[in-house]
């Protein structure tokens, strides 16, 4: 098919050109080109697409996205694949979860569907993606518009220039494949879904719209500081913004000035202010928000914020200036139907279990989850630790995955730093102490203190074991030390918990941010010894008894809530699974150990 085409230019060029990729990889859908969409109505285009899987690429090669519809009899050539008719899927969705064949599949997949828009004049149509795992290509009419990289974080196109009045075609390419340059690497301990799996809108939006907002409480908690960007302003002119805050009586005009140019004369204008005030101030015991509105020309906003202040002092966390203590749970974003999609209802249930167990925070691991996890943690009162997919032994020496792991923490923060519930963005997990990978992750804290200075930064380091301390470079650049520590199943004797403290001194907080044994509660399981929830539930009691002594831990956040599928843990017990959930993957029953920690966090709760 194709080959002889003037699409695919040549036989040769289809074929045997290993570059196919290289002009549709620009990766120009990034952080820069995030657009705020709180508060604003969208066209879903949730639903039936058109699907194939495509193991070998042959969609780019052949160049499939330049296909017309046309009917099967009217073709001059026959085709591989049609777009435009054929099998379906559902997006969101992942597609391991809707046929057995597709269950380990691994390479591109193509989706396709109408898009009928009555173009109106002057007005802009942005796309928005809220995940699609992990390189997203997106084509409009036969036209490449770009690509995205990273499978948790949401991007945006902007359609305008390229829809046609009246019917269009969208086709994304989206690829899952684990490579060595990508964050995360080749080697991982979750499940690799692949698809487009969060919801996709369509926008539209006046020609100067409001791209971004930033509102927050100053560190010093005597004003309220906002950042305010426009998309669309012209020859260097210079506009105002109105921002709104009618609980706390506040009417503030902020004066917005062209930054520098995007397109031809069009750029991106900025501003900021400070107002005096004094709201309520936001905690997991009195989650108070306020509804903030901003007007710029016809373009209107919405957000509810929470005010607080969040900062390291020595070895403390202060939350409005008070020390807290993190009584956590670790959460991946897994469902055993569902696999990576995500809805309300699941949400509300693992904040709910999260609140019966006694936790004021959840460690979301080890990627963005969906944006209404910190939206509803906001609502119920649970500070959040956030962290971009620096996983295990990524490619350090790499610019190209330096690139693309601080692209991801950028889209993270633009997306969340509004949620009061946030407190940590971590940069990475269980990485091992390099110069090449002090120098990345270094630049990691650069990069989230320069887009979020109010926030406190961390990663989960790992514990030097024949010295017994806590010995990572990276520590000193941190505000919060996560050390992930398994005493009592992968390590033998929890006493060395104690001499880690003692030999290491830490002069900042310490979180534990994993810990925990595996508990197989199905029939499968053993009633007593290894991966029995019997001997769980007894590593959390020694865990517990030695953690209650430990005045340099200042949290912890234990694995997992959940249990959840993992393609590399394979044993008679496992079964594909990682079963050191409190709570089994059904989501509903519990394991013993479950009782024993929300006893320790009730009792902390009541001191």
């Amino acid at each position: 098919m194709l080959e002889r085409s003037t699409m695919a230019e040549n036989a040769l060029t289809a074929l045997h050109d290993e570059q196919y990729d290289v002009p549709l990889n620009s990766q120009n859908l990034n952080h820069h080109t995030m657009v705020f969409t709180k508060g604003r109505e969208s066209v879903s285009l949730n639903g039936s697409w058109n699907f194939c899987v495509d193991l070998l690429d042959t969609g780019l090669r052949q160049k499939w996205y330049e296909l017309q519809p046309a009917s099967p009899a009217d073709r001059t050539e026959p085709w591989d694949y049609d777009p435009f008719m054929g099998e379906t899927v559902p997006v969101p969705s992942n597609w391991a979860m809707l046929k057995e064949k597709w269950y380990f599949f691994e390479g591109s997949a193509w989706y396709t569907r109408r898009l009928d828009v009555a173009i109106q004049p002057e007005e802009r149509y942005v796309l928005r993606v809220g995940a699609a795992q992990y390189d997203c290509k997106v084509f409009m009419n036969g036209k490449f518009l770009g690509n995205h990289y990273g499978g948790s974080t949401p991007f945006y196109v902007e359609l305008t220039e390229h829809l046609a009045d009246g019917e269009n075609w969208l086709m994304l390419c989206v690829n899952n494949t684990r490579t060595l340059d990508r964050v995360p690497m080749r080697n991982t301990d979750w499940f690799n879904y692949g698809g487009v799996y969060r919801d996709v809108e369509l926008f539209t939006l006046p020609g100067i719209f409001i791209k971004d907002m930033f509102v927050r409480l100053s560190e010093d908690g005597c004003s309220i500081e906002v950042d305010v960007a426009l998309d669309g302003l012209e020859g260097g002119k210079s506009t105002t913004a109105l921002l709104e805050v009618p609980e706390l009586g506040i009417a503030q005009h902020i004066t917005v000035t062209q930054e520098a140019a995007t397109r031809v004369g069009i750029g991106v204008g900025r501003g900021r202010c400070c107002i005096a005030a004094d709201p309520e101030r936001w905690s997991p015991a009195n989650p108070r928000l306020y509804d903030v509105v901003l007007t710029a020309g016809d373009d209107r906003i919405t957000d509810r914020v929470g005010f607080r202040t969040i900062v390291r002092d020595g070895v403390d966390i202060l939350l409005n200036g008070e020390p807290v203590w993190l009584r956590g749970i670790s959460v991946h974003e897994d469902d055993e139907a569902m696999g990576k999609v995500t809805s309300e209802e699941d949400i509300r249930r693992r904040l709910a279990h999260a609140k019966e167990l006694g936790c004021n925070y959840l460690r979301l691991a080890h990627y963005p989850h969906h944006e209404r996890v910190a939206e509803l943690a906001d609502e119920m009162g649970f500070m959040l630790w956030q962290e971009i997919p620096v996983y295990w032994a990524i490619d350090f020496e790499s610019e190209s995955t330096f690139k693309d792991a601080k692209n991801q923490l950028a889209e993270v923060i633009f997306r969340d730093r509004n949620r009061a519930s946030v407190i940590i963005w971590s940069v990475g997990n269980e990485n091992p102490d390099t110069d090449s990978r002090l120098r990345f992750m270094r630049k990691l804290t650069e990069t989230a203190r320069l887009h979020d200075p109010t926030r406190l930064v961390a990663a989960a380091c790992l514990i030097n074991h024949a010295k017994l301390k806590i010995e990572d470079r990276l520590a000193e650049h941190l505000d919060v030390i996560g050390i992930n520590e398994y005493y009592g199943w992968y390590d033998e004797n929890i006493e060395d918990l104690r001499t880690i403290g003692e030999n290491s001194n830490p002069d900042r907080p310490v979180v534990i941010s994993e810990t925990g044994a595996d508990g197989d509660n199905t029939c499968h399981g053993p009633v007593t010894g290894w991966f029995s929830e019997s001997y769980m539930a007894e590593v959390y009691r020694q865990q517990i008894g030695m953690l209650r002594e430990l005045e340099y831990i200042k949290g912890m956040s234990p694995w997992i809530l959940y249990d959840f599928r993992v393609e590399r843990r394979q044993n008679i017990y496992q079964r594909g699974f990682n079963r050191k959930g409190l709570i089994s993957a059904d989501k509903r029953t519990k394991k013993e150990a479950f009782d024993v920690l929300a006893a320790f966090y009730h009792e902390m709760k009541d001191k």
